[in-house]
């Protein structure tokens, strides 16, 4: 499409939005960009909305000008850059919370740390995972599995309605009695590209203190730990979500002098029921080993970010995952190899494997998209990617770990554990064939021309 054909309408547009901003205006390259440094799009027009009539105006535009619609809040989780498309940012920041009913509106945009902080003036807690600074509506469509999920559940298992635009500019209400089938994609279909969603309601859980940390130990003692850890979380209560982890600290400012490039096998983990019970728990490990540092206490869980520490700052960041069905002696080994440095810097920042099943094990394939809940472990691997070319290094080393392993693997996914090309050509993998072609049916009917395909790749069925 030429630029004159482009703007021929855009000054209408510019008078139903909050925002308009074309290639070669002063705030086009910071409004194109993404969290995820290593991505690099370049669309054909971003639309900044602040309300459901505004997505509605920007979606009508887009279909007129025969542009594709990508969607983006804060800037996580991108699929497919958003180049030629129109770049829809949803920026409808908000947070309504009802202590009454334990419920909370969110709009889309909206990060988890606005959610969290209002929820817990009244003692509850949303199911975020384990950054607050990332998109409350974004994470929940692709499933949510944070620190509170074994006990009570994924972020989207929340969700109790959604508001919605469709291809033709249609505000909708999606609930368990009111467009069913599209509420069933949305928690956990990852948007599934049959619209945008601009709100949801969800509820909150009477989470307001819990024992949290990490037992950091030496790199030698990696096996000994995560063997432990295997056997350890068979039998915890489901008040506590847990992870193992292998960490390369950076040899960067951010990170306090203690860490600084050194590599630790952690433990990490929080517990929210009694804070004695948690701490008890965690007590074994301390009569077991002691660790070297220590940093499980009970806090409240407004700080919940301390567990994980995941940076805030935008970085450019490879992420990639897998479902495992068990952890072998051999799985731990080839973890350690791909993941310690071997003579050189280290390929990954992190790999974590996190404790599944609880509350998140008990939705029916009928009540939710997200699929692959009876697995018990998912693990998940971090690089920084400064260049295409370690990009490239970074999944290649990440695939030579999932062939290692693969006898512990099942071939499944968590699709907010995947970026980019990668999640788009793994997509099948993230539900069971009788979801994904139950997606594809409803893609059909909602957006058959694929406007909205820079998420997921779930194509309409023919």
């Amino acid at each position: 499409m030429s630029e004159a054909t482009l703007t021929d309408d855009i000054d209408l547009l510019r008078s139903q939005v909050s925002e308009v901003i074309l290639p070669g205006e002063p705030a086009y390259d910071a409004a194109r960009a993404t969290w995820n440094l290593s991505v690099d799009q370049h669309p054909a027009v971003v639309v900044v909305t602040r309300s459901p009539e505004e997505v509605s105006a920007a979606v009508r535009f887009a279909e007129l000008k025969n542009l594709g619609v990508a969607v983006q809040a804060t800037g996580h989780g991108t699929k497919l850059p958003a180049d030629n498309a129109l770049l829809l940012i949803t920026a409808m920041r908000g947070v309504r919370v009802d202590p009454e009913t334990h419920t909370a509106w969110v709009g889309a945009g909206t990060k988890w740390k606005a959610v969290l902080e209002e929820a817990q003036k009244h003692g509850l807690a949303p199911l975020l995972g384990s950054s607050s600074d990332v998109g409350a509506v974004g994470f929940t469509l692709g499933g949510g599995m944070g620190w509170l999920a074994r006990k009570y559940g994924l972020a989207c298992d929340s969700v109790l309605s959604f508001e919605m635009v469709d291809i033709t500019g249609r505000i909708m209400q999606l609930s368990p009695g009111s467009n069913p089938a599209l509420f069933w994609a949305m928690r956990g279909g990852g948007g599934a590209g049959l619209g945008v969603v601009t709100s949801m309601e969800i509820q909150l859980y009477p989470v307001s203190t819990v024992y949290a940390g990490n037992l950091l130990y030496p790199p030698e003692m990696a096996h000994e730990v995560m063997a432990r850890w295997a056997e350890w979380v068979q039998d915890v209560p489901e008040e506590l979500t847990s992870a193992v982890v292998i960490m390369n600290f950076p040899p960067l400012p951010i990170v306090p002098p203690e860490l600084q490039g050194k590599s630790f096998v952690m433990v990490r983990g929080c517990y929210c029921g009694d804070v004695g019970r948690g701490e008890e728990l965690i007590d074994s490990w301390r009569a077991w080993r002691r660790p070297l540092m220590d940093f499980f206490h009970d806090m409240p869980f407004v700080q919940s970010d301390m567990i994980s520490q995941d940076p805030v700052d935008p970085i450019p960041v490879g992420i990639t995952g897998a479902w495992m069905r068990e952890i072998t002696h051999e799985a731990i080994d080839a973890i350690i190899r791909y993941t310690l440095p071997q003579g050189g810097p280290p390929t990954l920042l992190f790999a974590e494997i996190r404790h599944a099943g609880g509350a998140i094990s008990r939705v029916g394939a009928d009540e939710a998209a997200f699929s692959h809940r009876h697995h018990p472990f998912s693990l998940e691997m971090v690089g920084i990617i400064p260049t295409p070319e370690a990009h490239e290094h970074f999944l290649e080393h990440t695939e030579g770990l999932r062939a290692e392993i693969a006898p512990c693997l099942p071939g499944d996914v968590y699709i907010n554990f995947l970026e980019g090309e990668e999640a788009r050509r793994r997509t099948p993998s993230a539900f069971s064939n009788e979801s994904y072609q139950r997606l594809k049916r409803l893609k059909a009917a909602m957006d058959p021309e694929n406007t909205f395909r820079y998420g997921l790749d779930i194509p309409p069925l023919i």
